[in-house]
């Protein structure tokens, strides 16, 4: 048996997701919690635990690389509203143009054109298949993952590609 779930369109999740986000970004107890958080589309917190040091340093290494390659504006914790809520892509990176279009105070309305997962041992391959394509929904061009061991995966909306379009002498590996 298969069960399919019809999220809501962009548009009409998006002032939902800015509203549920404003108040989390306001609750004084949930700024002292280290857990990262993300939203599903009726506005319920979904925590997970912080991740461990090479899980940052890379998340450091692949913003750090795309400003140098690129310019624009690499975001860490990059919070986007999509149609299931608000996810937080590790690394986004913007064009400026893009940047002043998608930028709200409470969270991006609008995907960088690249997002990037830095992958940790409690995510599992549906979970990132989720994030990519809620991702690409809300506008991203490419969508990377860096695996635990620090190989680049790249996607584009049609499927994987062997190197990034908009960056292609990125590194296929992030060392630590």
């Amino acid at each position: 048996m298969s069960l399919a779930i019809q999220l809501p369109p962009r548009d009409d999740q998006q002032e939902f997701n800015l509203r549920a986000w404003e108040r989390l970004l306001a609750d004084p107890t949930l700024a002292k919690i280290p857990n990262r958080i993300e939203t599903d589309r009726h506005g319920h917190i979904i925590m997970t635990p912080p991740p461990g040091p090479s899980h940052g340093t890379r998340q450091f290494e692949i913003a750090h690389r795309l400003k140098l390659r690129l310019g624009g504006r690499p975001v860490t914790e990059c919070a986007v509203s999509t149609s299931d809520g608000v996810k937080a892509a590790d690394v986004g990176w913007f064009s400026d143009f893009r940047y002043a279009r998608a930028f709200d105070t409470r969270c991006f309305t609008e995907a960088p054109e690249i997002c990037v997962e830095v992958l940790s041992p409690t995510n599992t391959p549906a979970e990132m298949e989720e994030k990519k394509s809620l991702y690409f929904d809300a506008g991203a061009d490419e969508v990377w993952f860096c695996e635990e061991n620090g190989t680049m995966r790249f996607h584009s909306p049609s499927g994987p590609i062997q190197t990034s379009q908009l960056c292609p002498d990125f590194p296929p590996t992030i060392d630590l």
